[in-house]
């Protein structure tokens, strides 16, 4: 792999479905929280407005096509469309996903992560105490499940534009430490996509984090992702306790979420021992703002701007320029409730679009 192999992480949510007209009100959709979001603090960008595409529904044909045109133009390679499979065939968000598979459009490759946890509504207090109700209980209720699991995507593995590492599907797992027996999961898996003749196995993807990377291998993954939550609070964690002291009693007098610059954050953001194993797959960072759902309760990862997402962007692929093994992921194309978009605002345009092709040709394709 000559140059890196872009996958963006696509979230499906906005549509309205009846679960969440029963849970949120009618007409519920993740464009509820990002059009009501507040800014927090003095420079807080908030409500983040989408352009080009306007507050979308997924339902659209038009929309998807327009998603992936302009994901080609940023330099993008593939989606990672994230999927809810619950146990005992409960799905949600699943229409967008299966028209495209449907209507074999738009002609852009996907993949598939399956983003196995419970559905829970979080309810802070004044005092920053949260109290949580399961919505919808992620189950695993065994092997005749994993193989509905399996037929129900099974046009999906078939698909040509179906995103294949050596010749097997790429399957992320969101939280494989969850799953009661993630290896008879897997094996399971392989086996059908042999027996179905589509490919002798899967590449399964498990996200982990820096300190319980190498046991995801030990679950028979063929590679591992890290989720940056981590990383992205270390640069708070790395200024002088006096800073963290002052930090937190203005945070808490002024009911403000955790700021962390995004200058200092893209440093934390590449972990050498771990992202240069050929078995991990790095991600890059647009931006993440996830006040609109948390509120005060919020990370913040500010001033995130688009040259200082090129930056970020050059020294990931000059990072990864030596490894084999060029596949990354970018968190996330459309990932407006957690102002984690690729997608174009009225504030920055086209610029971080831009600014990942301009990475990437500089890197790669002079």
């Amino acid at each position: 792999m000559d140059k890196p192999f872009i996958i963006a992480y696509y979230l499906p949510q906005f549509h309205p479905i009846p679960e969440n007209d029963e849970w949120w009100g009618k007409g519920f959709t993740e464009w509820t929280n990002v059009a009501k979001a507040k800014p927090l603090f003095r420079g807080h960008y908030q409500p983040k407005i989408p352009a080009d595409l306007g507050f979308y529904d997924l339902r659209v044909p038009e929309v998807r096509e327009q998603q992936a045109e302009l994901a080609r133009e940023a330099g993008v390679d593939g989606f990672c469309y994230w999927h809810y499979w619950f146990g005992n065939g409960k799905e949600l968000l699943e229409r967008p996903f299966k028209e495209v598979v449907e209507s074999g459009k738009p002609n852009f490759p996907f993949c598939l992560g399956w983003a196995n946890e419970s559905w829970e509504s979080k309810i802070w207090n004044a005092e920053g105490h949260k109290t949580k109700q399961i919505l919808i209980e992620q189950q695993y209720p065994g092997e005749k499940d994993s193989t509905n699991h399996f037929y129900s995507l099974i046009n999906a593995f078939k698909d040509p534009r179906y995103i294949r590492i050596q010749g097997a599907p790429l399957f992320l797992i969101y939280k494989p430490e969850l799953h009661p027996d993630i290896k008879k999961f897997m094996d399971t898996w392989n086996l059908l996509i042999r027996k179905e003749g589509i490919a002798e196995h899967f590449f399964f993807v498990g996200t982990c984090s820096d300190t319980t990377y190498d046991s995801i291998l030990r679950m028979g993954f063929n590679a591992q992702t890290v989720h940056l939550g981590e990383r992205m609070r270390a640069a708070y964690k790395d200024r002088s306790v006096f800073y963290r002291k002052i930090h937190d009693f203005f945070r808490t007098l002024f009911h403000r979420p955790l700021i962390i610059s995004y200058k200092q954050c893209i440093k934390h953001l590449w972990n050498p021992s771990i992202d240069r194993k050929e078995s991990t797959i790095p991600t890059l960072l647009s931006n993440w703002d996830h006040s609109p759902r948390s509120k005060n309760q919020a990370l913040v990862i500010h001033d995130c701007t688009p040259e200082l997402f090129e930056k970020h962007c050059n020294e990931i692929f000059s990072n990864i320029a030596n490894k084999k093994n060029k596949l990354l992921f970018l968190k996330s194309w459309n990932e407006w409730g957690e102002g984690n978009y690729m997608e174009p605002d009225l504030k920055f345009g086209k610029a971080r679009i831009k600014a990942l092709k301009k990475a990437k040709i500089n890197s790669f394709e002079k």
